[in-house]
């Protein structure tokens, strides 16, 4: 299974911070993410503020139109445009940035355009070689049993990331365990949006973080 995920051609990866994090924009953090999360609301075509894993599949995709717009140029062109690709990827990247900040896993205030410590990459498919035409239409369905799974996994990682809140504010460092599964659950929702929503591949994720 780690040979699978490794592979998967959807990675994110979020650099550990080995020093003590800023306790006041930890404690003040629901409050100076709101800024920057209503920019990613705009971008992503949302009227709510981003909250949590939960929103995650939404905001890297940037909502239902672009979602819908993808499926038609698969379904009718049987085309992934590049300039369309690196827009869905730029945002996706912007979405884990504002994720990370928000989950406490990074102190940096999210660039809007720098990966940071933070990097996503997806790779660019071949439309008509390695994606099947038909598939969108019913991949939402088939990663159901992710959603499942992902709800659960999402309470864990909230559930650790106020664990997370009270370590920082008396010791100034992630407790390494909690930060590894938080990253893991954000990866893990990743290759499901990538397969699901991004549409970029047609390889059914694994059941792993």
């Amino acid at each position: 299974m780690e040979s699978m995920t490794s592979s998967y051609p959807a990675t994110l990866d979020v650099e550990y911070p080995d020093r003590e994090l800023s306790r006041l924009t930890t404690f003040f953090r629901i409050f100076t993410v709101i800024p920057i999360g209503i920019i990613l609301a705009l971008l992503s075509g949302h009227n709510s503020m981003v909250n949590g894993d939960a929103a995650v599949s939404t905001n890297y995709n940037g909502g239902a139109s672009l979602f819908l717009a993808t499926v038609l140029m698969l379904l009718f062109r049987q085309t992934y445009p590049r300039w369309w690709f690196d827009w869905q990827l730029a945002l996706a990247r912007f979405a884990m940035r504002v994720e990370a900040y928000l989950c406490l896993l990074r102190d940096e205030y999210p660039a809007v355009e720098q990966d940071q410590a933070i990097r996503v990459e997806i790779d660019y498919p071949n439309a008509q070689t390695d994606l099947n035409r038909w598939l969108p239409l019913i991949k939402w369905l088939f990663a159901f049993p992710h959603y499942v799974v992902l709800l659960f996994l999402s309470i864990a990682a909230m559930i650790c990331v106020v664990i997370a809140w009270f370590a920082i504010l008396f010791t100034g460092r992630y407790p390494r365990g909690l930060f590894d599964f938080v990253v893991g659950v954000m990866n893990y929702w990743l290759r499901v949006v990538v397969y699901a929503f991004m549409l970029t591949t047609d390889r059914y994720p694994p059941f792993s973080l």
